[in-house]
């Protein structure tokens, strides 16, 4: 669950590669829920300048009202809103920590990017009905699998899973010795890493006969 939490939350969540879907299938997902929201709302948010502050504002009034819409969208087409979603009055463009459960097709949570300290579940059936739900999305920058099967994992990432980055049992995020970048609407090309290097340079061609 720290690994959720903190893939969720990092830079408050605005992030291109925080964790915005959170992928459960039904076994586990009261577990999930009371633990992830224990988690989140253990949290304090705060003036970004403060040695006890974990979350500080969204960048911008115009982005913390599209996550507001975001939320409340999705609350009104049937999610079910676990904690937070409420914007604080004070100074500063801050956003609570806020979990929504029964996220599904249609909501603004299942189908944009949600960037702020909320996370969306969507139950999933089993494993199979996990893996359609997480690939049935017009991003693919990055993703992650979580199992007590290391192997069985890393077959799904290499696999199944749709995005330039996947990840086995922890968050997904950047490396300079990894190349770094997506598929689908999520671009094309990479960068850092050789790979990256080799985007910046022209290939030339000497044919001699």
């Amino acid at each position: 669950m720290p690994a959720c939490t903190a893939g969720r939350l990092f830079n408050t969540g605005q992030s291109c590669i925080a964790a915005k879907r959170m992928v459960v299938v039904r076994e586990i997902l009261d577990r999930f829920e009371d633990a992830l929201v224990a988690e989140m709302t253990a949290k304090v948010m705060g003036d970004p300048s403060a040695e006890e502050t974990e979350l500080g504002p969204i960048a911008r009034d115009d982005l913390r009202e599209n996550l507001h819409r975001q939320v409340t969208g999705s609350v009104d087409a049937g999610a079910r809103l676990l904690t937070g979603g409420e914007i604080p009055e004070g100074p500063g463009f801050f956003y609570p920590v806020t979990v929504l459960t029964e996220v599904a097709s249609g909501m603004p949570a299942y189908h944009e990017e949600l960037f702020g300290p909320v996370a969306a579940i969507l139950p999933a059936a089993d494993e199979e009905d996990a893996l359609r739900i997480a690939n049935d999305t017009v991003y693919g920058l990055g993703a992650a699998v979580f199992t007590a099967d290391a192997e069985k994992g890393e077959r799904i990432a290499r696999e199944v899973l749709q995005a330039g980055s996947c990840f086995v049992n922890d968050f997904v995020r950047s490396d300079p010795r990894l190349p770094f970048g997506g598929i689908k609407n999520s671009g094309y090309g990479r960068e850092l890493s050789v790979y990256g290097f080799r985007e910046f340079v022209n290939v030339k061609t000497v044919w001699v006969k």
